[in-house]
């Protein structure tokens, strides 16, 4: 792959710069604005995409024959393919138009790369440390049954792979099971579980392990809405120097996650630990809790085993969750005049109307999930097929058009890609 920077006064000079130096297949890689004026553009190309040199007429006539039929306009309307995606995925409309707006204005036909940098422009990501260098002890909070003590085990075993010291320390003294359970990882990667009740006993081992590269705290589940909880774990979390990590599963109600994001925010927690995406096919929650609540990624689990670890998440790993390979495959497949006309199709239910059947808006199975394959069948993929359309027609005659035809047209309005609920 050629990379290339290019210097101009102004994004659409640079950007003509881009086209005539690597072609219309080069990929913007980064865009920044100078500081003694002008802007700053990267781009990058591979080898074989780089335009021949000009040649006078019949020579290689084969292969100049190709380089003209080289579509001027992408094949891919990436801010469709973005909104479709965030429209899956459930993201609240507000914040979905932003990215949305956000990734068209970037000059690339990959829509994940395009996501990714609507990400990055709008959250901050922030990956837990590996024990390698000093830091605060983690405490790891959050509500019943997100996934802390699987969590603690993970980064646990981590930094032990890592050869760092690590120190564990539970307060989760009240479930059933909750020792245990970390005793069980711990035991397995020969190492100490301290097991805490109160602050005065957690300060203590907050002093025992002065010297570990890696402490990690595994706190009881906590509801978010019960003051006396919350009050609890801001006595628990004075005890000394500690980080709070809030831990939440994937999968829950966008608003309602937020609400509780911000409960925890209120103790001091500043990261967010991301678990059960495997389980998870709409990420919309997660954006809706950093959004709302000004948390940094840091990591993700995707499984519920131990030894697979953790996964740092950034912003282009975080898009091809949301855009995965086969969608984007799909996506470059379906060319625009296709699109048209599937969304014209969704607008015209008056066949329906007149036959009397209820409007449904045919939906695309949700195709972004880990391991899913769509079907050749697939509804809404394809338009409506006309002879249903033309078999009404015969068997209904045809009569004047009323106002009530009409007004259902007009409540069932053609869905948009960029209309998000």
């Amino acid at each position: 792959m050629r990379l290339k920077s290019f210097h101009a006064k102004t994004m659409s000079d640079a950007m003509r710069m881009v086209r005539q130096s690597l072609g219309d297949d080069a990929i913007i890689v980064a865009t920044r604005e100078e500081e003694g004026g002008g802007v700053r553009v990267t781009a990058a190309v591979e080898e074989d995409d780089l335009p021949p040199a000009p040649s006078s007429g019949g020579s290689r006539g084969g292969r100049g024959s190709k380089a003209p039929p080289k579509p001027v306009e992408p094949e891919i309307d990436v801010g469709e393919v973005v909104a479709d995606a965030l429209q899956r995925h459930g993201v609240p409309a507000a914040l979905a138009e932003q990215l949305i707006d956000a990734a068209s204005g970037l000059d690339t036909e990959d829509p994940r790369l395009a996501l990714g940098s609507a990400l990055d422009s709008f959250f901050t990501f922030n990956p837990l440390p590996d024990g390698r260098a000093p830091v605060k002890p983690l405490a790891l909070v959050g509500p019943p049954g997100s996934g802390k003590t699987l969590v603690a085990a993970k980064l646990a075993a981590r930094a032990v792979f890592k050869k760092c010291s690590v120190g564990v320390i539970t307060t989760d003294t009240v479930r059933a099971g909750g020792v245990d359970q970390l005793a069980a990882f711990t035991r397995l990667m020969k190492l100490k579980l301290a097991t805490v009740e109160d602050p005065d006993a957690l300060a203590g081992a907050f002093e025992v392990h002065r010297r570990t590269d890696l402490v990690l705290v595994d706190t009881a589940g906590r509801n978010p809405f019960d003051a006396d909880d919350m009050q609890d774990l801001r006595a628990m979390l004075s005890a000394g120097e500690v980080e709070p990590v809030l831990v939440l599963p994937a999968g829950l109600d966008a608003m309602e996650a937020a609400d509780m994001a911000l409960a925890f925010k209120a103790v001091g927690v500043r990261r967010m630990l991301v678990t059960r995406l495997d389980m998870t096919r709409r990420l919309g929650s997660v954006l809706a809790i950093a959004a709302r609540a000004r948390l940094s990624f840091c990591d993700a689990s995707i499984s519920s085993k131990v030894a697979e670890g953790l996964t740092a998440l950034n912003p282009l790993a975080l898009a091809r969750m949301m855009i995965p390979a086969e969608e984007k495959a799909a996506a470059a497949k379906e060319s625009a005049p296709r699109r048209t006309a599937r969304t014209a199709d969704w607008g015209e239910d008056d066949g329906d109307a007149d036959n009397g059947q209820p409007d449904h808006t045919p939906e695309r199975k949700p195709s972004f999930g880990r391991g899913y394959e769509p079907e050749e069948d697939e509804p809404g993929i394809e338009p409506a097929p006309p002879p249903r359309r033309a078999a009404a027609a015969a068997a209904k005659p045809t009569k004047p058009a009323t106002a009530k035809p009409a007004t259902k047209a007009k409540a069932a309005s053609s869905p948009s890609s960029r209309t998000l609920p």
